[in-house]
């Protein structure tokens, strides 16, 4: 006599087949995933919402046109180089105590442009410096 209960067999998981296929589909995924490419992001500048600065008498305003000529003060930079830049800074700079140099750039401007006018501020010995934007509603 056998008194011993018959259990049914239990079903259990075979997980090797399932982790198989997992990395199929890991791998899977992996080739086929496009990733998005950051140099081609499409830009629009400058402009901010900000409130409008109130101005001070320490201020050196630098205008860049679009087409690269520069203002200093609403005074023409002859040339465009960076030396001709930094002694219309220095000018600038001489009657005004701790002067502050705003950049006021055009939205199409040359990137290099801008970058001239932040030499010539280092080489003039200004190193409070802000950027001019427009806010989005057209005013300044």
């Amino acid at each position: 006599m056998n008194f011993r209960k018959h259990r049914a067999d239990e079903p259990e998981i075979n997980l090797i087949p399932f982790i198989d296929i997992l990395l199929v589909i890991l791998i899977f995924l992996m080739l086929t995933t496009t990733y998005s490419r950051f140099t081609e992001l499409q830009l629009t500048l400058p402009t901010a919402d900000a409130e409008r600065l109130q101005e001070r008498p320490g201020e050196i305003v630098v205008t860049v046109g679009a087409d690269g000529r520069y203002l200093v003060d609403r005074q023409p930079v002859a040339g465009a180089a960076v030396e001709a830049l930094t002694a219309a800074l220095a000018t600038a700079a001489q009657s005004k105590r701790d002067p502050v140099v705003i950049v006021s750039a055009d939205a199409t401007a040359a990137h290099q442009s801008v970058i001239n006018v932040l030499d010539a501020a280092r080489r003039a010995g200004l190193a409070r410096l802000t950027f001019a934007a427009q806010t989005d509603s057209g005013g300044r």
